[in-house]
């Protein structure tokens, strides 16, 4: 029996707005496409919407204007979510295996967003045109790990706002050194969309000096 794709839920139209056709688009582009190029698991379709649109969307609050960096962007989660409802943001989204980078270039082409750029490396290996005002991770490495790896990507003043899971408390504690390193400071975890969405978004967040 196919799972079918969860129901959109209410709260999808209130962090959308006038976006949201976009945001149904792109997700049931990702429904019907994304187990086959290896995106999301054959289990996501019952929770696409509150495991994975509306958690990513919670975060658009944090966005500023400028350039965000989405590491490890796979099926463009965070990063086309952000595009969709951030326009006044330009998404750069660095992403290593190749068919990947293929559907984030076709999807943010499919979709007209015009906000998008695809870049095809490792964070590390990354050479960007210009340095970034934030940069975001989901599901990608631990805390000590995504830190070093992305601070030389990011301009001084700039953010890091990378969504994490339960044990982001435990994360930050093993960072220490990392973040000393990068002389990271406003150094915080925030708790987004509680009482409010299907899941709360975790988000480690830091000011890059």
């Amino acid at each position: 029996m196919t799972a079918e794709l969860e129901t959109e839920p209410a709260v999808a139209a209130d962090l959308f707005g006038d976006r949201i056709e976009l945001a149904r688009e792109f997700t049931h582009d990702l429904a019907r496409r994304g187990e086959e190029l290896g995106l999301i698991g054959p289990l996501e379709l019952p929770r696409l919407w509150s495991r994975h649109i509306i958690n990513c969307a919670l975060v658009a609050p944090l966005v500023k204007p400028g350039r965000l960096g989405d590491v490890g962007s796979g099926a463009g989660l965070p990063g086309l979510v952000l595009a969709i409802a951030c326009p006044d943001t330009h998404l750069v989204l660095i992403e290593p295996m190749e068919r990947r980078v293929d559907w984030l270039q076709s999807e943010s082409d499919a979709l007209g967003l015009d906000n998008v750029t695809v870049v095809r490396a490792r964070a590390e290996d990354a050479r960007l045109d210009a340095a970034l005002d934030q940069v975001t991770a989901r599901a990608v490495t631990a805390l000590s790990k995504l830190i070093p790896a992305t601070a030389p990507l990011v301009r001084s003043g700039g953010e890091m706002i990378f969504m994490k899971g339960l044990r982001v408390g435990d994360e930050v504690e093993a960072a220490q050194k990392a973040i000393k390193k990068a002389r990271l400071r406003d150094v915080e975890v925030l708790v987004l969309g509680e009482g409010t969405a299907p899941e709360a978004t975790r988000v480690f967040r830091a000011t890059v000096d």
